[in-house]
């Protein structure tokens, strides 16, 4: 029984092994160049959850994909396009913020953003004082704005800071402000940092910033305001001159509300944000400074109970109206995590990742910190490297090795050309020693970051991957501008003939120019119906029905084409006035003035579609021509491993 076991095991181990794919074997090859199939499997794994056309999740229809993909690909380098200044720039530049993800210490990282949370769901409210200093500024006038604010330290503890304030404050050389509540990312790290570690109805003692000295009186400390999600009722600034003033329509819609009728009705009806309107305005969830209107999100988190309504009010976007429909705390802390590592990593916070990274870097490419060169280069840096004139000796030892970072020296020469690069940014208070040993820092931490990102293709497989489906993006975009959607674009012939030839895939629907009443009130309608068939204006109509501030009935005009929001789906198409019809939790009834039958479009109504498809015709007939350009040959075998891996998995 166990040998039977033990044979079976083995047989299906030995085809399973054997039905896995190795480094070696090539899929197929483009212009002589090999792909492999362990790249098709990394990219149809990585893609297989992100495609919405079922028919791409099939191996063989994604594989004429990708096959399609390296033919252009290999039309590019062709072209030469992977020479051009312009692609090498843009893909270094892409390296480069690349690699700032992996050059990253965590354990620093994941301390810094743990107490990033705790600083964006507690606020702080905090006053200060602020004596502007520049950073060059000497010993003596930093200890004399270190004591100044002591002495007005004590002045608050005695007096108060607005009777402080109001005597100090001049905007120029010292701030006395109110800063309200703020949460952890709106200051400078340093202030933040004081801010958050002094108790409430303390005052810290002096700190430096990058822009002086401070004190920090704390007033309070509080929750966050967490996330709201409610729903609107938008009405544009942009109008033509037949449609009503938004801020009258908006009044309008508040009074209906005001009457009783459904807030989520009336935005089926007349909102304007067609994003939210078929949704009764409904917006995603959002928190406190993630909105571009800081009106709209006050006016959010000011409604207190869900079902509260604001009264109208104007944004920059329009005219809006707000129901709260519900309130939640700040995310957790999984929820936040992506976004704070993002804003540490930006942040002067991440000065202490760079410091930790660097001592890490200097056990890993053994590079001591004690650097025996210091006192030569101290001995010929003059004083005039504070003003900016020195020059580097003429008997200057420039091949002298200074240190060794991996498989990289760097000579005497590469910290001297660095200094005399630097002594613009010199501070003119510091000794020649002091200034030596901190360039040399500074020059010692550049190139261990840049040693390392340089050689991270090499140290990191996954740096390595996304680096090369950048690289080929880029080429892709590069050859689809130039030879589709350029030439597309300004090929007027090719796209006259081709919209001639497929004129019946571009047509209006069935459109109507057309008046529409709408109420919640059946009876009111019934008698607009009436008025209309009489032919009487709108604004009579209006006047007969919205008596005393309220407002029963509302128009909406046009040329519509179908379907349409104000609109019946079943609505007759013929000139004259409708029935009454239950549309959107109300009551409408619409005066067709004229009909519009369904019919071409010209070829400037229909210029983008056209372009679009025009592009993607191109398109397809190229896609043909590189495949007798560049023949493909699929290893069956090997393709069968890749099939057998694929739904294995």
């Amino acid at each position: 029984m166990i040998k039977k076991f033990l044979l079976v095991f083995f047989t299906f181990y030995v085809a399973h092994v054997q039905s896995q794919v190795s480094k070696e074997d090539v899929l197929f090859k483009v212009a002589g160049e090999p792909v492999y199939a362990t790249e098709f499997i990394r990219i149809f794994n990585k893609n297989l959850d992100l495609v919405q056309d079922e028919s791409q999740k099939d191996v063989d229809e994604y594989l004429n994909l990708f096959i399609n993909y390296k033919l252009k690909i290999a039309e590019a380098r062709a072209k030469g396009l992977d020479q051009e200044p312009a692609y090498i720039r843009e893909l270094n530049n892409y390296k480069k913020q690349l690699a700032k993800n992996y050059l990253t210490d965590t354990e620093v990282t994941d301390e810094l953003i743990e107490e990033a949370y705790y600083r964006m769901v507690n606020e702080v409210k905090a006053n200060h004082i602020l004596i502007r200093m520049d950073a060059s500024a000497s010993p003596e006038d930093t200890l004399s704005a270190y004591n100044e604010l002591l002495k007005l330290r004590d002045r608050v503890k005695s007096e108060g800071f607005e009777k402080v304030k109001k005597e100090v404050h001049n905007g120029q050389t010292v701030y006395a402000e109110e800063l309200g509540y703020f949460t952890g990312f709106k200051m400078v790290y340093e202030f933040e940092n004081m801010a958050y570690n002094t108790n409430v109805g303390e005052i810290s003692m002096p700190f430096k910033t990058q822009f002086g000295y401070h004190i920090v009186i704390v007033e309070d400390k509080r929750l966050s305001r967490g996330e709201r999600t409610v729903a609107h009722i938008m009405i544009t600034n942009k109008r033509d001159d037949k449609q009503q003033n938004p801020e009258t329509r908006i009044n309008e819609i508040y009074q209906k509300i005001q009457q009783g009728e459904s807030f989520e009705a009336l935005a089926k009806q007349f909102s304007e944000d067609k994003s939210s309107a078929a949704n009764g305005g409904k917006l995603n969830t959002f928190s406190g400074g993630q909105l571009s209107s800081t009106t709209f999100e006050d006016v959010a988190f000011n409604l207190e109970n869900p079902g509260d309504i604001s009264q109208p009010f104007e944004t920059e976007f329009g005219w809006h109206i707000i129901k709260l429909i519900d309130k939640q705390g700040v995310k957790s802390f999984e929820e936040m995590k992506p976004e704070l590592e993002a804003r540490v990593k930006r942040d002067s916070r991440s000065q202490l990742i760079d410091n930790s990274i660097v001592s890490k870097l200097k056990e890993r490419y053994n590079v001591s910190d004690n650097q025996p060169a210091l006192p030569y280069f101290e001995s010929i840096v003059t004083k005039d490297y504070h003003v900016g004139k020195w020059v580097i000796p003429e008997d200057f030892t420039a091949n002298k090795t200074l240190v060794v970072i991996d498989n990289k020296t760097l000579t005497y020469n590469d910290f001297g050309q660095y200094l005399f690069k630097m002594q613009r940014k010199a501070r003119s208070n510091k000794s020649i020693n002091i200034l030596i040993k901190e360039e040399y820092n500074n020059f010692l931490s550049q190139n261990l970051l840049t040693y390392q990102e340089e050689n991270l293709e090499n140290e990191s497989e996954d740096f390595a991957h996304i680096v090369s489906e950048y690289r080929d993006g880029l080429l892709l975009f590069e050859l689809m501008e130039t030879e589709i959607w350029n030439t597309s674009k300004t090929d007027s012939i090719g796209i006259q003939e081709y919209y001639n030839s497929n004129k019946p895939k571009y047509f209006w629907n069935n459109r109507v120019d057309a008046v529409v009443a709408s109420s919640s009130d059946k009876s009111i309608i019934k008698k607009v119906k009436k008025m209309l068939e009489a032919g009487k204006p709108q604004e009579t109509i209006k006047k007969a029905f919205n008596l005393d501030g309220k407002i029963h009935v509302i128009f909406s005009s046009g040329l519509m084409e179908m379907p349409h929001q104000a609109l019946p789906e079943d609505l007759k198409l013929e000139k004259g006035v409708s029935k009454i019809y239950n549309h959107n939790e109300a009551y409408v009834v619409v005066q067709v003035n004229e009909v519009f039958p369904k019919e071409t479009k010209t070829l400037e109504e229909a210029r983008g579609q056209v372009i679009s498809d025009y592009q993607q015709y191109k398109e397809e007939k190229w896609i043909q021509e590189l495949k007798s350009k560049y023949p493909v040959i699929i290893d069956k075998s090997v393709l069968e491993k890749v099939k057998k891996q694929v739904q294995n998995q």
